[in-house]
């Protein structure tokens, strides 16, 4: 297939409507048939959202999930609950994120649930629109886990992760899914002050089963709890290790970074497809279409049209869905401008 130049697309995560968020945090008056409908309806409202906005590859925007990846957890045996929270007032930051304790080893025995949101997208979506789907890959995902007597420490705790993120992915190609997008935002986050060949290796063995199957894409960014930012904010540190990444397509933050590391974009252009974020989802400024096609512009020079993606800078979950909507209408027309001019 002729690859798309300039191709628009979604990081993963899009705002719940208002009626899920207050039918979420009251489940107990609800019936599972009506928990089953509230979910088809949720995922019928994102897939809506992004087909009016005319992006080329779409999300089930994560309706089924609580944060990123955290609902994930309530999919692994051997995680239970920590209660403790170490600040519940003031201004939100990361510190408002309870950890979970690990009391056996961890297991999923039914998956993680990625199939079933991948089989509802592929009903409810437009026959022949562009679809993916996006997982926590297990460094990220065991970020909010404390290793206890099982495990010595977060590096143990991936590894003990990533068979089962594996498997899922391996289900995943097993179904046909055209992509695969998994999230390590952790990396990114620390690339500054970790093993950035130790992460390379994990994520390597994690996408194993879908390599040559399907493609695969990997999000990096530097955090967005309650819009808000947690790593070090530069993707110098993730060159040169994060080029032996296997993958199709790598998607960095860039917006945030007001595009001071554009031209760094150019190494990865060498080995992979880039999608860069042209929209900033910690604003409520709403880009204009030129705007984006600005931004997309300085992107050129150093990833040719045919192999760049654009996205927002991070998932659109903490962002107000009268905003994203009109966010990703104009991102979608910034870049008709653009291929209007290539």
């Amino acid at each position: 297939m002729q690859p798309i130049p300039i191709k628009t697309t979604v990081v993963g995560s899009m705002p719940f409507p208002g009626w899920l968020e207050f039918s979420s945090q009251n489940l107990s008056q609800f019936g599972p048939a009506d928990i089953n409908e509230m979910i088809e309806d949720a995922v019928v409202a994102s897939v809506h959202d992004q087909v009016s906005a005319g992006l080329d590859v779409i999300t089930d925007g994560e309706q089924t999930r609580f944060d990123f990846n955290l609902s994930f957890y309530g999919y692994i045996n051997g995680i239970q609950n920590n209660e403790t929270e170490l600040r519940r007032f003031g201004p939100p930051a990361h510190d408002q994120r309870g950890k979970h304790n690990i009391v056996e080893p961890l297991t999923a025995p039914k998956g993680l649930g990625v199939v079933e949101e991948y089989l509802r997208l592929k009903r409810l979506a437009p026959e022949g629109q562009g679809l993916k789907v996006s997982i926590p890959g297990p460094y990220t995902l065991s970020g909010r886990l404390l290793p206890g007597s099982l495990y010595k420490d977060r590096w143990e705790v991936t590894e003990a992760l990533l068979p089962l993120v594996n498997k899922e992915i391996a289900d995943l190609v097993a179904l046909g899914v055209p992509e695969i997008c998994v999230d390590e935002p952790s990396m990114s986050c620390y690339a500054y002050r970790e093993d950035t060949r130790r992460f390379v290796d994990i994520f390597n063995r994690t996408v194993a089963p879908g390599v040559g199957k399907t493609r695969l894409s990997m999000h990096l960014c530097f955090g967005n709890y309650k819009g808000r930012s947690v790593g070090k904010k530069s993707i110098a540190p993730m060159l040169p290790d994060f080029l032996d990444m296997t993958v199709d397509e790598l998607h960095s933050e860039m917006t945030i970074l007001n595009f001071s590391e554009v031209n760094l974009l150019a190494r990865f252009a060498e080995k992979f497809d880039v999608a860069v974020g042209v929209i900033d989802v910690k604003s409520y400024y709403i880009e204009t279409p030129e705007d984006v096609a600005e931004r997309i512009r300085k992107c050129l020079p150093y990833v040719p049209a045919e192999k760049l993606a654009v996205a927002p800078d991070c998932g659109l979950s903490q962002t107000a869905r009268w905003a994203a909507k009109q966010k990703l209408t104009n991102m979608v027309a910034g870049a008709k401008i653009v291929r209007g001019e290539i």
